[in-house]
Order: structure tokens, then C-alpha cells, then sequence
């Protein structure tokens, strides 16, 4: 048995078929008016087809999901509110701070400047890659009040990348678990995953999730996170010497999809 199910959903008007993961991931859907079975990965190609058999009548297309043609580009001119491209490393806490800056009599530091100095440290690494053909965008809203700090876009493929302050301090990393230092670890990579998946349903494209560690003492891993590669924040700059996975117009096409706020509206 392959673990798959098919889930049938409405979204924008038009049903989809998708099939899931037991963890309730989605790898691939079918479009019924477009003929179209979309893959966001070929790993599972030939179990997602066994999966879909029953729901499937005539020819179908089956592959990655279409890049957005010139004419679709052109309609995502955008309203400089609607668009997610300015936006700083770390806007949503800068707004915050600027809106409520909390008081000057704390004892320990507010823990969102801590937070924001992590997403400006990993932010300024993902801002030199633009050299070498990447697109990164900050501070991604998301529904309910959730994030993706950086969404890295280039031709190694796409990456949302969750940003962890840890400055001097040792992380464990026993997955889900994260623990900094001696304080009792939290299953922050069930959020890193869970902002990867709806960053991919968002772009009908495969997002990889990241974890970035700033400023850590040293990594521990006791148990290997499934998917979420763990790096510190200088390892980023990796990123630049990835390849063959999104060629240049692909890179732009799936840049002018997330940079506009409304696709994330519904994810």
C-alpha cells in the first residue's frame, strides 16, 4: 500500500483532487477541467497515478505544475500594497516594534528584537544571492497570523526559510524538537514543515523548509529532521552555488506569483 489518499476540494471555483501524505501533506493534485494530473515532486510519480486510477477518465497530462505564460505574468501588475517584494527582513516585527515598543524597564530584552535580529542576519545572506539569480522575499503573511520569514526563489528551487535567534547558545535538534540550550525543547519543525506546505500549495510548486540557526554555539542532532535542512545563517549563502532545478524565466514567473499578497490569501 502506498499510504496516499485523495481528497476532493473546491479552490477558486474549480475541483481538485489531491493526494495526501498520512501526515496530511499534499504531493500532487488532479485538475478534472484541465485533464491535468500536477506533480510537486516525481519521487512518488507512479503511486500517485496508482492513487488517482479510479478518478481518472480519458488522457491526462501528468508533470509539474505550469509556469505562469507572459499573458498571466501581465495580470499581476500590482498595487504597491498588494506587493510583498519591499518588504523588509523582519517587517512584520519592525511594524510591531514601531507600533508598541514595549517598555523601557524591562529586566530581560524584549524577545522580538531578538527575534528580528535573527530575520535581518539570515536576510541580509539571502539579499547577496541576488547576483546570482535569486529572488528573496521577507516577512510572507500567511492567514491567521503566520509567516514565512524569507521565501528564497532561485535556480536550485524554492526554500522557505524559518529563522531561530540562538546566539550563543547550543541547539539540540531531536525532530520534531528543538531545544536551545537548557530550556525545554519545542516541536518547531513541525511549523517549519507546515510553513513549507502552504507555501507550496500557495504556488503549486514544491517549497523545501528550512531551519536557520543564528548566531548557535554548536548543533546537535539526535534524531535527523525528515525534509527540513538545518543550517546555520552563513551556510545560506550556499544556496548561490545550487542549480538545475528552475531555469530563469521559471525563477521570474514563480517571483511574480509570490510577490503579490493575494496569492497567499487562501492557504
Amino acid at each position: 500500500m502506498s499510504g496516499l489518499r485523495v481528497v476532493p476540494t473546491w479552490r477558486h471555483g474549480q475541483e481538485r483532487l489531491y493526494v495526501c501524505l498520512t501526515d496530511g501533506r499534499n504531493i500532487a493534485w488532479y485538475d478534472r477541467e484541465a485533464a491535468r494530473i500536477n506533480l510537486l515532486s516525481e519521487d512518488r510519480r507512479q503511486d500517485v497515478l496508482d492513487a488517482l486510477g479510479p478518478f481518472l477518465t480519458g488522457r491526462v497530462a501528468v508533470g509539474p505544475p505550469p509556469v505562469p505564460t507572459p499573458a498571466e505574468l501581465a495580470r499581476l501588475t500590482l498595487h504597491p500594497d498588494d506587493d510583498l517584494a519591499p518588504n523588509r527582513p523582519g517587517e512584520a516585527l519592525q511594524i510591531a516594534l514601531e507600533r508598541d515598543p514595549g517598555s523601557a524597564h524591562r529586566i530581560r530584552r524584549d524577545p522580538r528584537r531578538r527575534a528580528l535580529e535573527a530575520e535581518q542576519a539570515v536576510g541580509e545572506v539571502l539579499d547577496r544571492l541576488d547576483g546570482a539569480g535569486w529572488h528573496t522575499l521577507h516577512s510572507v503573511p500567511l492567514p491567521g497570523g503566520d509567516r514565512v520569514h524569507h521565501l528564497a526563489i532561485g535556480p536550485g528551487g524554492l526554500f522557505a526559510v524559518h529563522t531561530l535567534y540562538a546566539r550563543k547558545q547550543r541547539v539540540t535538534v531531536a525532530d520534531p524538537m528543538v531545544a536551545l540550550g537548557r530550556r525545554d525543547p519545542q516541536p518547531l519543525l513541525r511549523r517549519v514543515r507546515a510553513d513549507a506546505d502552504r507555501a507550496s500549495y500557495a504556488l503549486t510548486a514544491e517549497v523545501h523548509p528550512v531551519l536557520a540557526l543564528v548566531g548557535a554555539s554548536g548543533v546537535a542532532v539526535t534524531l535527523p529532521p525528515r525534509e527540513v535542512r538545518v543550517l546555520r545563517e552563513v551556510d545560506l549563502s550556499g544556496f548561490g552555488g545550487l542549480g538545475g532545478v528552475l531555469k530563469p524565466a521559471d525563477v521570474e514567473a514563480l517571483h511574480a506569483m509570490a510577490r503579490d499578497r493575494g496569492t497567499w490569501t487562501q492557504v
